[in-house]
Order: structure tokens, then sequence, then C-alpha cells
């Protein structure tokens, strides 16, 4: 034994970090805070600790063991809180489903997460009948009534969760074990292939709230998180574990607030009942807020708000701002946590100019601690901190996702070198703010939801007289991207855009793409080639600047 280590003697506790662990201070010193869900059923933190006991109890009985995959298809509620401490702490893995993606896609995540329980909310109870006879692991699934009766299904329906969760005892054992277990999993699409899947471990999460907590608790004053807040995540659950927020509020014994499907009437009455303080959300759902509270004169002052999914433009920022919303920008990726950078105003910071505060809270911002936030250059060279000089955005962190799930040669080609690629092109100040000035991956953020480009391509390229087409992201006031066609007839061929998009539209139909997915009109460009690379490859950067 080297003579430098530390001998624990054997009556030594060594403290696991265990999700569970996030609960201890909480329910000691916090154990009357409030969750509520959609301001119609409220409990104390006590009894939701009772609860997870009673969920972990009700798997157990359903056959869920150590290493059991439990997936949760629901919309933000007390149910997925409960599920994202009650599974895990069993040692089970949770995954929280995207309800967004195609039921194809939905299959397919269902299958390679090896899933065997499915806890589903009444809604998207006819998903799983529509892709029954394909799911191959799955043997136990659990209705979320949701306060209605259970509907009729062909499916076979263990039970109701809240009648489960009734019969089952809260004094289930929590017993720790290594804090590398995989503690949940979600799948990200990107531009190529299936969904990835990605995985955190106990220890990933833990120290994932803990630097979130740090760094949004640093701020003496605006873009904080303080013990007296009230927090609504609008970023829905199954997401990158909204953002890890939801662990770091009972961390910190915060009232919390979960509203169920994200309507705008439905959050800004939340918001006033509740006296919401704390949330996150993509653009696309904050634009839709201030246009409701806008009709309705509702007053938001008092209310902070990370911004992340995608870029958070100046003209958004402005009028959340005016509307009295303490707005600021994130940044991270679904294998990075989420959070790794945050655009909080620097102590003792003034504007001369207006402009210069939008732009610093629209931008990724700074590192949170724990963080090795290098932008380098193709030989992971280090590129001034000028504010000029562009590279690629590369990153350690003690809580950075280890490998997509059964993806060897993806999971290397993210961490080649020892350093986890984003694939964003960035410059960095010398105060060490950041910003993102162009992304060598070509997914589309849109609504907050990702689009494939590849696979706009790959259907737009059926269409009869489609000689060859490529599809990029454009910027969007409303919905930060759309995607934006250019297709090569073929000779003689005279196809039209309306074409396209009823083709595309039948996909839609078919749930095979998103209604996103769809260019307008006005951004399918027929040209006579499209641009290309020396190697041949299609050159998206020559398309962006064409479409600028």
């Amino acid at each position: 034994m080297h003579p430098n280590l530390i001998t624990a003697t054997p009556s030594a506790y060594t403290y696991p970090l265990l999700i569970k662990q996030l609960l201890v201070n909480s329910l000691s010193l916090h154990g009357d805070q409030e969750i509520s869900y959609r301001g119609e059923m409220r409990y104390s933190f006590r009894d939701f600790r009772r609860r997870i006991g009673r969920l972990a109890s009700a798997l157990s009985a359903l056959g869920a063991r150590h290493g059991t995959t439990v997936a949760v298809m629901d919309w933000d509620s007390h149910r997925y809180l409960e599920s994202y401490f009650g599974i895990p702490m069993m040692g089970a893995t949770l995954f929280t489903v995207n309800v967004r993606l195609s039921p194809q896609q939905i299959l397919y995540t269902l299958n390679d997460s090896d899933a065997e329980i499915v806890l589903v909310h009444a809604e998207f109870v006819p998903v799983l009948e529509q892709i029954k006879d394909g799911l191959r692991g799955v043997r136990q699934i659990v209705v979320m009534a949701d306060g209605h009766d259970v509907p009729s299904t062909i499916l076979d329906v263990a039970g109701e969760y809240e009648a489960l969760l009734g019969k089952a005892s809260p004094e289930f054992e929590f017993r720790d074990f290594d804090e590398q277990t995989k503690a949940a999993t979600f799948y990200t699409t990107g531009t190529t292939g299936d969904p990835k899947g990605v995985s955190y471990s106990h220890r990933d999460i833990v120290l994932h709230a803990l630097v979130a907590a740090t760094s949004l608790g640093a701020q003496k004053e605006g873009q904080r998180l303080h013990r007296e807040d009230v927090y609504m995540p609008i970023t829905p659950m199954f997401h990158v574990l909204a953002w890890g927020l939801p662990y770091v509020a009972v961390m910190l014994g915060l009232r919390t607030v979960l509203p169920g499907r994200y309507v705008p009437d439905t959050l800004l009455r939340l918001r006033e009942s509740e006296r919401v303080t704390f949330s996150h959300c993509v653009p696309t759902i904050l634009q839709m807020m201030l246009q409701a509270s806008h009709e309705s004169m509702q007053n938001l002052s008092g209310w902070k708000m990370i911004i992340g999914g995608s870029a958070l433009s100046p003209v958004l920022c402005e009028a959340a701002l005016a509307r009295g919303i303490d707005v600021f920008a994130g940044y991270g990726m679904s294998e990075t946590g989420p959070i790794v950078s945050l655009a909080q105003l620097p102590p003792g910071f003034t504007a001369a100019d207006p402009r210069d505060e939008v732009r610093m809270r629209c931008s990724p911002g700074r590192p949170v601690p724990l963080v090795d936030f290098r932008v380098v250059d193709e030989e992971m060279h280090d590129m001034p901190r000028d504010g000029k000089g562009q590279g690629e955005i590369v990153l350690r962190a003690p809580f950075l996702t280890q490998g997509y799930f059964k993806k060897p040669e993806a999971s290397e080609e993210l961490w080649a070198g020892g350093y986890l690629h984003t694939q964003d092109i960035a410059v960095m100040a010398p105060d060490g703010f950041v910003q993102i000035v162009d992304r060598i991956k070509d997914v589309i953020k849109t609504g907050g939801e990702w689009v494939s480009s590849i696979e706009v391509e790959g259907l737009i390229a059926e269409v009869p007289g489609v000689q060859e087409c490529a599809v990029i992201g454009v910027r969007d006031e409303k919905w930060g991207e759309r995607p934006m066609a250019f297709v090569v007839r073929k000779p003689g061929m005279p196809i039209e855009s309306f074409a396209i998009r009823e083709r595309l539209l039948r996909h839609v139909d078919a749930k095979r793409i998103s209604k996103f997915a769809v260019p307008a009109s006005d951004r399918i460009a027929f040209v006579s080639e499209i641009p290309k690379t020396s190697v041949g490859k299609i050159n998206k950067k020559a398309l962006r600047e064409l479409s600028a």
C-alpha cells in the first residue's frame, strides 16, 4: 500500500456518493417543506420519502432488482420526481423516455435500454399499444392514471401507480452500493444513426448537483438560487434529468412545484398562485409565456430563469427583462450532466451599454466549478483567450458521461484524446466568458427539439424528381432554428416545394418525424448544385453563408 494513502479504521463509514444522500439534509432540516403537483396535490418532504419507499417496494414486488432498467413516460409530475429518487436508490436504472420521439424511435430506445418495467401516463398508453409487438424485454407495465380511471387497453397492465403504492410498504431499505452504479439513462438524437444512450452514475448526479448548487448559490444577487426560492422546472423531466436541477432543489429543501404538461396559461397560473421564483426552460417556451403574460398583463418580476437547449436570442432576452424576468443562459449537452457553464453576471458588473449586458446574459457564460473548459484547435492546442480565436469546446469534469450505451466507437470519438468533444465552435474572452460562433454537428435545434438533418435529407431524397438535397438549420426568432432545404432537381423534372412538404407531412402523420422537421415553403430553395468540400462532402458552412 502506498504510504501516502489514508487508511480507514475498520469501523469507519466510507460515505458513497449515492442519490439517497441528497435527501439526508433536506429530510432532517426541511421535512415539512412542500412538493405540489399542478396546485392540486400537495405533500411534505417526509411524505415524499415515504412514497419513495412505497415505489421501491412496489417495483420490487414486480421483480425489479439491482440493475433492472425501469422506464418512465410521464409529464413533469410528483411521480416523476419520486422516480428520480426511488428507482436509482434501490440500485435499478431510471430510463427517462423522450415521449416526443416517434413511436418507432421510442420502441428502439426501450429495446436498446433493456427496459423491463414501464411506468406510463395514461396519455401515452396508445403509443405502447402501437409498438407492443416489437417490445423485446418489457415484461411489466404500470399505468399512471393521474386521478382518472385506468384506460381500457390491449396491454397486460400490472396495476395502477397509486393503487400499487397504496398497497406497498414505505419501509424499503435503501442499502449502500458502489457509487459508480448506473443511476439514470436517456437517449439523445444526433445527425446520424439511431438515438444514442447516455448514462450517469450516482456519483455523476451527486457531483453535478453539488457543482450546480455551488455556482448558482455563489452569486451575491441576481441569477442565483437560494433556500427561500420556490422552484418549478419547465424543462421536460425526460430531457437530461431536467438539467439535474430537481436534484438540486430537493438537496437544498426548496419548495417544489411540478406543472404537469406545459401549457403557457397553466405555467403562468402556477407561477402566480405558487409564488414561483426559479425556473429553467428553452427559448420557445419562454416566448410563449411572454406572449401569454402580455395578453393577461401578468407581472413576472422576481422570476429567475435559466435558458438552455438552444441559443437565447438578444431580442427574446430583452423582452424577458422588460417583463421583469431575471433571465440568463446556461450551456451544456446531454453528455455533460448537462450544466458546464452559466451566464451569471460577474461581481460588480455595470454595463456602459445595455446591449453589453444582454449579450453577456445570452452567452454560454463562464465555466462552473470543477469543469476543465478549453477552446482548442485541431491539434488540441488552447486558443488565445482574446475573444477572437475560434476552436472547439472540449471538457473534463467529474460528472460527464463516460460513453454511449452499447456504442464503443461513438464513445471513443466523443472522448478522443481524453477530453469530451462538444463539436461546438467558440471563442473565449479574457474574463472567461464564452461565445459559441458555430457548430460542427449539423443537428437542428427547433422548438426545444432536435431534428436530424441527415434524416430529413433522406426523406426528401425519396421524393420523385429530387436529385440531391442538403438540410441545415437557420435562425428563427420563435423556434430558435428551423430547417432549410437546398434541393437539386433531376433534369426535366419540374418538382416544386409543395410536393416536398406534402411528402414530409405524411411522415409527420405517420409519426416518423416531428412537425418541426418540415421546412416552410420559403425555406425550400432549388439550386443548380450543392457546394462540396475538397473531399466531396456537402459544405454546410457554405450553405449557411448562402442562407444568411
